[in-house]
């Protein structure tokens, strides 16, 4: 498995309830699994309001995005970085 970082903006930061995090997975999916079942044991942490936010946002992974490949289908190598994008401004 690899290790890697799950990082998260605005709205997605704050139902996290951190900005940053590791987590151990093979795909984009498992990770942000991962990410929400932290959440859910976090003081801070939302994993209803996270799910949600990650429902309308979007991915990059080591900069480049997910777009609308399904996240079981994309693979992470060590240390990716996976940015969690909810919409900016209304957008």
């Amino acid at each position: 498995m690899a290790i890697v970082t799950l990082r998260y903006w605005a709205a997605a930061k704050d139902a996290a309830g951190v900005a940053e995090e590791k987590a151990e997975a093979e795909t984009l999916a498992a990770a942000l699994a991962e990410g929400l079942a932290a959440t859910s044991d976090r003081p801070g942490g939302n994993a209803d309001r996270l799910r949600l936010v990650m429902a309308r946002s979007a991915f990059l992974v080591d900069g480049q995005p997910a777009g609308t490949r399904p996240p079981e289908s994309i693979r992470l190598a060590a240390a990716s970085v996976i940015e969690v994008l909810p919409p900016f401004a209304g957008g």
